[in-house]
């Protein structure tokens, strides 16, 4: 499903950095994996990367067979739309839109019909345990409600690729084990991909694998 082949990535600069070099990664459908680091070292200048937002200077990143470097701005975010999902630590909820009307922003931005979108939210708010919460605004939940908000969002649209990037970091660590339990059951009932990105062994101990960003820019276990 996401093929990553020898990726590099260096900032150029006063101060000349290099993060990633020669970067491997291979996820199959349900598979859900956690990132480690030190705090600076690259981890999210990889997700970045894998996500299209960010190019690469050498190396391949294919899902579903598609090669993303070569993709221009306008397929990438195309791709993005579609194929991806995302779940940030700040959450980014629009404070002016209800619940529902959150969730169902991936399914509006490509052109779903209105009865797919309310049978799509209907389902993952149910799903993510907020069904009754669906006409609430923001403002009326809690953080771990929020962040349940956004998980639903990543995933109504049926992505592929799910994209954490220190998901629980805002949480109390009640909040943050239901999130973090969620977000991989989610993945697998879905048959995506997950690639979760935290500083926290407790957070990283939930997915399949463990994968450590080292200094010298590598990948391993």
């Amino acid at each position: 499903m996401l093929s990553i082949r020898q990726l590099a990535k260096t900032y150029d600069g006063p101060r000349r950095r290099t993060v990633l070099t020669g970067v491997d990664l291979e996820l199959v459908p349900g598979e859900y994996v956690a990132v480690m680091g030190e705090s600076g070292i690259g981890k999210s200048t990889l997700l970045n990367l894998v996500a299209g937002l960010d190019r690469p200077d050498t190396g391949s990143i294919k899902l579903d067979g598609v090669e993303l470097t070569t993709l221009d701005d306008d397929a990438l975010t195309k791709l993005r739309r579609v194929r991806m999902g995302f779940v940030f630590q700040a959450f980014h909820v629009l404070p002016y839109l209800t619940v529902a009307q959150n969730v169902a922003l991936p399914l509006s931005l490509i052109g779903a019909a209105d009865a797919t979108i309310a049978e799509r939210v209907d389902s993952i708010l149910a799903a993510v345990g907020l069904a009754d919460r669906a006409a609430s605004m923001p403002r009326e939940l809690s953080g771990g409600e929020l962040q349940r908000v956004a998980i639903a969002r990543a995933l109504v649209h049926g992505p592929r690729l799910v994209l954490a990037d220190e998901p629980t970091g805002n949480l109390d660590p009640e909040s943050a084990a239901a999130v973090l339990r969620l977000l991989r059951d989610q993945v697998k009932a879905n048959a995506a991909a997950g690639i979760l990105i935290t500083h926290s062994r407790v957070a990283a101990e939930t997915a399949d694998r463990i994968l450590i960003l080292t200094r010298d820019g590598k990948l391993g276990k």
